[in-house]
């Protein structure tokens, strides 16, 4: 019989619609987690992309495990509030929060929308915050627990100049500048909750991975895009900070490849961390 490495736990997953987020959630779930997977689309064909809560609960559930879908805003906190408590009246105090969830608008800084430089602020950086408030008060009470924050390639700043007439895709600032105080955050928070025994921890693609968002955008060629890494990669690495023991992982800003194959999860791995440096918080 498969002993789950989140065997009775429960877990939060957001941005679970689609993406790393679904499969995240998927593979929690397999894991033996009951997952409260939350996101903004609830039915299929509610955003412009494909996935919703629907979908990823359905399979979870085909495939044998426990699941439920919950309508959140992240960039709200009574929202927030709101899940955190139907996770607990549905399974019980949440053991993992996976801050997922994120936003961004591919605008350059001279164009940008103060609005939307806020929203997108609001559900990248102040939704891990506002989630982590919620759950840590039972994390801490039972002295267990562990919050793993999703970055990316983008927290990793341009560099001085001169530049030489390059040019970074538009948008890149705010998103980073938003990745890069979350990286921030969870090392603070982690120092914060370590004498609670509550882990938090942060990982980024070492490659990168195609998801509807980024082949919408162009920035995959499609989902079986050969230049990316594998999903499993990301969700993997999250399992791994999820259920690893506190003193390993706490305080980590890492990448997916990279601490795959420092615990030897994987044999072989490329990518940040490994063959190419990362942000200045992942090798703090």
């Amino acid at each position: 019989m498969h002993v789950g490495k989140l065997d009775g736990k429960v877990a939060i997953v957001t941005g679970a619609s689609r993406g790393i987020g679904q499969g995240i959630a998927e593979l929690f779930a397999q894991e033996g987690a009951r997952v409260v997977c939350a996101a903004r689309t609830l039915h299929e064909g509610d955003h412009m992309l494909a996935g919703s809560l629907d979908r990823t609960v359905a399979r979870i559930r085909e495939a044998g495990g426990e699941a439920t879908a919950a309508v959140v805003d992240v960039s709200d906190e009574d929202s927030c509030n709101q899940l955190v408590e139907a996770a607990k009246e549905t399974y019980g105090p949440v053991d993992v929060l996976v801050n997922n969830a994120a936003l961004n608008y591919y605008i350059p800084i001279v164009d940008y929308p103060t609005t939307r430089w806020l929203r997108a602020f609001a559900v990248n950086l102040h939704g891990p915050f506002m989630l982590s408030k919620a759950v840590l008060p039972d994390m801490i009470a039972r002295r267990s627990g562990a919050i793993v924050s999703i970055s990316s390639v983008g927290a990793i700043g341009p560099g001085r100049g001169p530049y030489l007439g390059e040019q970074g895709r538009p948008g890149g600032t705010m998103y980073g500048a938003s990745k890069a105080a979350l990286e921030r955050f969870t090392q603070g928070l982690a120092q914060e909750v370590y004498s609670d025994g509550v882990t938090v921890a942060c990982v980024s693609p070492g490659v990168g991975v195609a998801t509807e968002g980024t082949v919408h955008f162009g920035i995959s060629k499609s989902l079986d895009d050969p230049d990316r890494e594998p999903m499993s990669m990301m969700t993997r690495a999250v399992l791994l900070l999820a259920s690893e023991p506190l003193d390993r992982v706490t305080g980590r800003v890492t990448y997916s490849q990279q601490i795959l194959k420092e615990f030897g999860w994987i044999d072989v791995a490329e990518g940040l961390g490994v063959d190419r440096r990362g942000s200045g918080y992942s090798e703090i």
